[in-house]
């Protein structure tokens, strides 16, 4: 349900919130197109040079062709952090975008079934979501200073 204390997707207004927003990331020594580039490119970082000049969708779709590194798991949201990180402090425009959420809970709802990164159907750990809030502290501490 939506409310004046929650974004719910990252459509419309807030599209830029979503991996899939292009905008240029530098991470790795790389430049990508999007975020979701840079992340899909750590699962294999070997081939990271592959993401670099491709769109979301095509990253996303090469991420699940590659051969996942061993520790996926436990280094993911590492992965994720710095990603977003670099995508809102690189581009100083989105960076004032994610600030002017405020303490809005940022919840990255879909309807493609993503439990893990968002939120289907009321269900989800909204992983994508913690981690843009857990960014947008950190602007705001280092804003302060």
């Amino acid at each position: 349900m939506a409310d004046n204390k929650t974004i719910n997707e990252f459509r419309g207004e807030y599209a830029f919130l979503s991996n899939f927003y292009e905008t240029e990331i530098f991470c790795w020594g790389f430049t990508f197109k999007n975020a979701e580039a840079a992340f899909q490119a750590m699962k294999e970082p070997q081939r990271a040079y592959m993401f670099q000049n491709i769109d979301a969708k095509t990253a996303k779709w090469l991420g699940r062709r590659v051969k996942l590194r061993s520790d996926w798991e436990q280094v993911k949201e590492k992965f994720m952090y710095t990603v977003c990180f670099a995508k809102f402090t690189q581009n100083s425009k989105l960076g004032e975008k994610l600030l002017s959420t405020g303490e809005k809970t940022l919840i990255e709802g879909n309807v493609w079934g993503d439990a893990e990164w968002g939120v289907c159907n009321g269900k989800g750990k909204n992983l994508l979501g913690k981690i843009l809030m857990q960014v947008r502290d950190t602007i705001k501490k280092s804003n302060r200073r």
